[in-house]
């Protein structure tokens, strides 16, 4: 069993979405390109393949967790370009040996990743003027405002202090940024951009949230998952009412190249 195998569904209706800003932006690394490619990697349910559609020719999807890839599929379905999808991992994915993606992305999963092997696989599998792009914005569980703290102190209380990372799992929480890793490979001309995102969640949707994450999933709560919601949601509903459940996030957009 995968420990995405309960959180698909929640993942693909409540996760938040990519910024247009960081859609412009990988926008523009392919501009003027007549024929481009996306290459996808550790996909989840295709958030950034349907937000770059309309700027691609050819989209190829990379996720190992089956579930996750049926979302996707689902999302992407019926869109006017070419779209591959491949049950698979980043590591593992191997496309034939004249494939060059112009477009490499990773979207809040290269943590999970052997990171040195998948970019130095790319180095086989891309344009020699390609972007690797790697991306994300932390999560709830790292949030701090007075409802996201409240509500991390909830979930500590059923699961215990540390984070979790599926079932039986603690977070390795990654301590090199990204630049530093990218600026080490074949990508090493490399550029930050950080993008700042307000959203307004609700109740409804942050409990959803959770439920597609590795730190909160049902699972992880056997008999107590209706205590815990039951509490987590007049939490919530306090904080909604005495100032809204906002949260200020910043996006960050790792951008690599060859030298």
């Amino acid at each position: 069993m995968s420990q995405f195998d309960t959180t698909a569904p929640f993942y693909a209706a409540y996760r938040p979405g990519i910024p247009k800003e960081a859609v412009e932006l990988l926008a523009r690394r392919v501009a003027g390109k007549e024929h481009r490619i996306l290459l996808d990697l550790g996909s989840g349910t295709g958030q950034v393949p349907l937000a770059l559609a309309g700027k691609m020719t050819e989209i190829d999807v990379v996720e190992q967790d089956a579930g996750m890839l049926g979302e996707a599929d689902k999302a992407l379905a019926g869109l006017p370009v070419a779209v591959r999808l491949y049950n698979a991992s980043a590591e593992e994915f191997t496309p034939p040996a004249s494939y060059r993606a112009d477009l490499v992305t990773v979207c809040r999963a290269f943590h999970w990743m052997n990171q040195d092997v998948v970019l130095s696989r790319l180095e086989g599998m891309t344009a020699l003027d390609a972007t690797v792009a790697v991306m994300g914005d932390g999560s709830l569980w790292t949030a701090r405002t007075e409802w996201t703290d409240a509500l991390r102190a909830l979930i500590q209380e059923y699961l215990g202090e540390e984070r979790r990372a599926g079932v039986g799992k603690k977070y390795a929480a990654h301590n090199r940024p990204y630049s530093e890793i990218l600026a080490e490979s074949a990508f090493g001309q490399v550029e930050e951009h950080t993008i700042a995102v307000e959203r307004e969640w609700s109740t409804e949707t942050v409990i959803g949230y959770l439920y597609s994450t590795s730190f909160a999933a049902r699972p992880l709560f056997g008999e107590q998952i209706e205590d815990f919601e039951r509490r987590a949601r007049a939490l919530l509903d306090e904080h909604a009412a005495a100032g809204g459940l906002i949260e200020h996030a910043s996006f960050q957009v790792v951008l690599g190249r060859r030298g």
